[in-house]
């Protein structure tokens, strides 16, 4: 039904999840599962720091084929990025199976680093996933001219990733498609407050894909709660409904673009 979760689980992938996060803790293995009753077929877990980047690769390695790893340091920690030291972990990590660089980039709304050294971490980062030929997750947020910016100078040097949670501007949309990058979508789409059912319906279906970002951003009817990867459904059901495509239809195509995004077996 318009609004909720499909009444018949399609397959989809969770491009964006912090399992690591203390708040799954106690439960992983069930909320593991729950992913899997409602149609999840994999998970992406983010590693924003090199601490939860190893917290990631330890669940990735418990759930073999259904978990994957990503490596990076989040905007917010930019000021403490180190060009040698976290480099060389970051590198280590890529090296070792993480599927993407992040998530990293600009947030210029918190502003916890100061800009310059938002950059400069981003920057690196870019250079590394260039140099590992590794997708990279960008977190952006009020840093429109900046991001559209370093996304054309990665797109021109090959570098490829995914907008994750996005919110932007059409402007920043399209920079990011110019570029070949891919458009994450998570619950803020079934918020009341969102207005954006243009933009879903203008991303091309082969450059979509959706995220929980949990343990935040639970989508309606569990907003306000811890959320959960498996309520990925809410957002694939909105998804259709706004593109006014057979949700089956779309979750296969999601679940095809997630692997070829992150080049998952």
């Amino acid at each position: 039904m318009p609004g909720g979760a499909p009444s018949v689980p399609p397959p989809f992938i969770d491009a964006h999840v912090h399992l690591g996060s203390d708040q799954f803790a106690d439960d992983l293995p069930d909320v593991l599962q729950r992913l899997r009753d409602a149609g999840g077929v994999g998970a992406v877990c983010i590693g924003e720091s090199l601490e939860a980047a190893q917290r990631a690769r330890a669940i990735a390695a418990q759930h073999p084929g259904f978990v994957w790893w990503t490596a990076g340091v989040h905007p917010h920690d930019a000021a403490g990025f180190d060009p040698i030291r976290d480099a060389e972990a970051l590198s280590e990590a890529l090296s070792a199976g993480a599927v993407a660089v992040g998530e990293c980039g600009l947030d210029y709304h918190y502003d916890h680093s100061p800009r310059a050294l938002q950059r400069r971490a981003f920057a690196a980062q870019l250079a590394l996933a260039a140099q590992y030929g590794k997708p990279v997750v960008l977190h952006t947020r009020e840093a429109e001219d900046d991001n559209i910016a370093m996304l054309r100078e990665a797109g021109s040097a090959g570098i490829r990733g995914v907008l994750h949670c996005f919110t932007g501007s059409p402007a920043l949309a399209d920079a990011g498609l110019e570029a070949g990058w891919y458009v994450s979508y998570a619950g803020v789409i079934t918020f009341k407050k969102w207005d954006g059912d243009a933009l879903l319906r203008r991303i091309p279906r082969d450059r979509l894909v959706i995220e929980s970002d949990s343990p935040y951003l639970a989508p309606v009817p569990y907003r306000g709660k811890r959320n959960e990867p498996a309520w990925c459904a809410y957002t694939l059901q909105r998804l259709a409904d706004a593109r006014a495509e057979p949700v089956s239809e779309l979750a296969t195509q999601l679940v095809a673009n997630t692997r070829r995004l992150f080049a998952l077996a």
